[in-house]
């Protein structure tokens, strides 16, 4: 099968240290998209399957297709109880005036302020209702300006044509930083991963480097939940609570990022530099530390600092929009799965992992940006095309054959999409709450 992003990359994470690796695909399965969703999440997961078998002297890879796009989706199955919805009862597309947007409300703070901006409507037909009354650029604007998280639907030449859009078409999918120099050990195992992401990508790429070895530990503030994908994100981590604003706390934080190895972050571009962590502070604190980050709608441009999420993206980029027009739908038709989220999420491990042979060989110790937006033009770049069949859904034989003990009750979870030389994740702790952790390295 053609795979039209693994070239793309393997320039992005560098020529340089790559193995002669074997890497054996089973298994036939797609998504049901007018984009190349599945043979970006393939090819995403690939990425970080090949990076963890170089470090690790592995020869060999064993992937499964339809497993990688199982992982795309929830990987939990419950039994005896629900997993909790992933979306808040606000949170969708609307029809504005002169199209479609998309409200995200699932935090409380993106919520209230797309409530004060509608006039506080107390139900979702009392917001569409609202919503029809404004522009949906008008609407998108003010939301964000008010401190929410909103996308109205653009098209995919108007995405491109845009100042952002352009923007994000200049930036690498993922940017390298030279930031010094190091003489740890490349090995993963025992690796301190300090993990300030949120939903979605950034908590998937730190689940696999739990699931291989790394010793997580994920930082939330006192007002932060994320309930719908808790049971899937949290899984092998240790889950500690810290307020940046509260001086005891930033001890405390200091202490662990002068204890890390590596840290990964989603902060919006500004935001940990606005809590007094720039990037000469974290050098200063850990100077042998990589580096991995996360913004929705890149790094350069007018909307660099703009909250999003991987339903937003798809909506401003012309992903909804072509969907919408290709299927004959009369609303946004995004990818089946957060897909963007995921696959950012995987090259974000594999950026990780690249970087760690990279110090091991040279010296050199390099940090890595990514997007969901550029993951978003990786996508589109490849192309329209007529929708394909889904992966049928997870069935009996799909599921690992142990019980997993999450904070929420016993559930199966669907078995991993790769091994390395036979070897597959161990995850030393199951999914549970946030914040029932002590803030300590262990």
């Amino acid at each position: 099968m053609t795979d039209p992003f693994a070239e793309t990359i393997d320039d992005a994470l560098g020529s340089d240290l790559t193995p002669e690796l074997a890497v054996r695909e089973t298994s036939e399965a797609g998504l049901a998209s007018c984009f190349a969703a599945a043979d970006l999440a393939v090819a995403s997961v690939r990425a970080a399957a090949r990076e963890l078998a170089a470090l690790e002297g592995a020869r060999r890879v064993a992937l499964d297709r339809r497993l990688a796009l199982l992982w795309f989706g929830t990987t939990l199955r419950p039994e005896g109880w629900e997993a909790p919805s992933p979306w808040d009862a606000l949170a969708g597309d609307y029809r504005a005036a002169d199209g479609w947007i998309r409200l995200h409300t699932n935090a409380p703070r993106h919520r209230s302020a797309a409530l004060r901006v509608l006039g506080a409507p107390t139900d979702r037909a009392g917001a569409a209702a609202a919503t029809a009354e404004w522009g949906r650029v008008d609407l998108e604007e003010a939301v964000v300006a008010a401190g929410g998280a909103a996308a109205a639907m653009r098209g995919l030449d108007d995405w491109a044509a845009s100042p952002q859009g352009r923007a994000v078409a200049a930036e690498p999918l993922i940017a390298w930083r030279e930031t010094g120099s190091g003489a740890r050990p490349a090995a993963l195992h025992g690796l301190r991963v300090l993990d300030l992401t949120r939903v979605l990508a950034g908590p998937v790429a730190t689940r696999l480097l739990a699931g291989f070895g790394a010793d997580v530990l994920r930082i939330d503030p006192p007002w932060w939940d994320e309930p719908g994908v808790e049971p899937d994100t949290t899984l092998g981590k240790r889950r500690a609570g810290l307020d940046l604003t509260r001086r005891e706390d930033r001890r405390v934080f200091e202490t662990l990022l002068a204890g890390a190895d590596a840290l990964v972050h989603g902060y919006r571009p500004g935001a940990l530099d606005a809590l007094g962590y720039d990037a000469e502070r974290r050098r200063a604190l850990a100077p042998e530390l990589i580096e991995v980050s996360l913004s929705a709608y890149g790094w350069t441009g007018p909307w660099a600092g703009r909250r999003g999420f991987d339903s937003l993206v798809q909506m401003s980029c012309g992903i909804a929009d072509a969907g919408m027009r290709l299927s004959g739908s009369g609303r946004p038709v995004p990818l089946p799965v957060q897909a963007l989220d995921h696959a950012t999420g995987h090259l974000m491990a594999a950026a990780l992992l690249r970087a760690l042979r990279r110090r091991g060989a040279t010296g050199r110790l390099f940090s890595a940006r990514l997007s969901l937006a550029r993951t978003a033009a990786l996508l589109t770049a490849a192309g329209v095309r007529a929708f394909g069949d889904a992966a049928a859904p997870a069935g009996p034989a799909d599921l690992c054959d142990g019980i997993e003990a999450t904070g929420w009750g016993p559930a199966r979870r669907v078995r991993f999409p790769f091994d390395v030389d036979a070897r597959g994740p161990d995850w030393p702790h199951p999914a549970g709450l946030l914040r029932c952790d002590a803030p300590e390295w262990a």
